[in-house]
């Protein structure tokens, strides 16, 4: 083995770029090649000493790495922002209804917009007890709205459709708990003052259909009602 400093067969033998240097006063005896690696002039300090500043650096490099990630990192695409998600939001609000025609509150609603602003939610309270909730999304892949209306009841609605004329048309299944199916066809408009919801029932697969409840949606506060024929629906 050739040894640090001491010519071997004539060749002088190359010094380490990084000279010992003399170890400062309380710090424990070093020897070989880990003394001269970590006696570099650089860095005159004790082994725990040197350990932290080292790792310091390792940290703060690290931080540096990650902050300029973050900079660098697109900025999340806002889902649910085309237009066609607004379309529903005519229905948003808290309402009192009542058939249409008829001063009697059957129910109080809330729509509110939910998870980011891409889902319409419902929430129902029925003067009677019935309670339901109903969720709207508008499936973009198929540019068609869908609704999935549930109760207290074990009553289910899935409808779909689109806005036409300005109105909210949509045509699905009611499933009832006792395995009865029936075809709806809900239409929601905006009105002076409020919204109106219609619908209509069939048990003949659309061949026939019959009136099921007619309402109109207005603010809490609205004390009287604009007088509209009544068809003698009842709430939901």
């Amino acid at each position: 083995m050739k040894s640090h400093g001491v010519r071997s067969a004539g060749v002088p033998v190359a010094r380490p770029p990084f000279a010992e240097g003399p170890q400062p006063a309380g710090c424990p005896h070093e020897s070989g090649r880990h003394k001269r690696l970590l006696n570099a002039p650089w860095v005159a300090l004790c082994r725990p000493a040197r350990t932290t500043v080292l790792l310091a650096f390792a940290l703060l490099a690290g931080a540096s790495g990650a902050i300029a990630q973050t900079a660098a990192a697109p900025a999340e695409p806002k889902l649910c922002s085309a237009p066609e998600f607004r379309q529903f939001d005519f229905w948003l609000g808290s309402w009192d209804a009542r058939d249409v025609g008829g001063t009697e509150k059957v129910a109080h609603i809330r729509i509110e917009p939910i998870l980011g602003g891409c889902v319409v939610h419902e929430i129902y309270e029925g003067a009677d007890g019935h309670r339901g909730e109903s969720f709207s999304l508008f499936v973009a892949p198929r540019g068609v709205w869908r609704q999935t209306w549930v109760t207290n009841r074990g009553e289910t609605i899935l409808l779909e459709g689109a806005l036409k004329k300005g109105a909210m048309d949509l045509v699905g299944t009611e499933e009832l708990p006792g395995g009865l199916q029936r075809l709806v066809h809900g239409i929601w408009k905006p009105v002076p003052g409020g919204v109106r919801e219609t619908a209509t029932r069939s048990s003949d697969g659309g061949k026939t259909w019959t009136p099921w409840f007619d309402l109109l949606f207005t603010p809490p506060e609205a004390a009287s009602q604009p007088h509209m024929p009544r068809p003698g629906g009842s709430s939901r």
